[in-house]
Formats: structure tokens, sequence, C-alpha cells
């Protein structure tokens, strides 16, 4: 049974998530050959005051992150 946990810097919509978990169960189901009801995904979405990279909190780096773009990381 494959578990699958995914961090997220900064906010994703409920329908970005609910289509990371498709895309990620679909994969294991093809590369694996795993059943879809056996794959489970934990999505937990970073606060940006809560992570940092290179000695900076991401909250206070460039631009923030809009709601709906949670791929995006700040410019450095």
């Amino acid at each position: 049974m494959p578990f699958i946990d995914i961090r997220l810097a900064g906010p994703a919509t409920r329908e970005q998530k609910a289509g990371i978990v498709a895309d990620v169960t679909a994969s294991m189901v093809a590369r694996l050959g795993k059943p879809a009801a056996a794959v489970q995904v934990n999505i937990v979405e970073l606060n940006l005051e809560n992570y940092g990279a290179g000695g900076q909190l991401l909250a206070d780096r460039g631009a923030p992150v809009a709601k709906g773009d949670a791929d995006a990381v700040p410019s450095q």
C-alpha cells in the first residue's frame, strides 16, 4: 500500500488538491500496478511564515504566493 506525503509551500484550492490526489493515484496504478483504493495521499500546506529556505522565511521573500498558484515559490 503506497503512502505518499506531499508538502506544499502555501495554500492550494480544494480543486487543486483533488487533482493532485487523482494524478498521484493514477501514477501509482500505472507505474506500480497498485489498486487505486490502496493509494494513500496526505497533503500538508505549509504556512509561509513557518517555512524557511536559504536562511529566510518564505513569507519574507519577494511577492507572496497567490491563492490558486500554490506551485509557485516566491522569487528570491
